[in-house]
C-alpha cells in the first residue's frame, strides 16, 4: 500500500495527491501540490491523501 500524509502535512514531493478514505478506498479527488507546501484539508474526518503522479524533474 502506498505510503498515506495527512492533511497540513507538508508535501515530500511535488505532484498529484489523491484524497483516500479512512479505510484507504480511493475517493477520485486530486490536488495539485507543491513540494514543501501544507497538504489542503479533507472534505471528510479520517481522510488522507497518497501521491499517484509525481512531477518529473529533469
Amino acid at each position: 500500500m502506498a505510503k498515506t500524509y495527512k492533511p497540513g502535512e507538508e508535501a515530500p514531493r511535488s505532484g498529484q495527491y489523491e484524497m483516500v478514505g479512512p479505510r484507504g478506498g480511493r475517493l477520485g479527488t486530486e490536488r495539485t501540490v507543491v513540494r514543501g507546501e501544507p497538504l489542503p484539508p479533507t472534505k471528510g474526518p479520517g481522510q488522507s491523501y497518497i501521491l499517484t503522479d509525481p512531477t518529473k524533474t529533469k
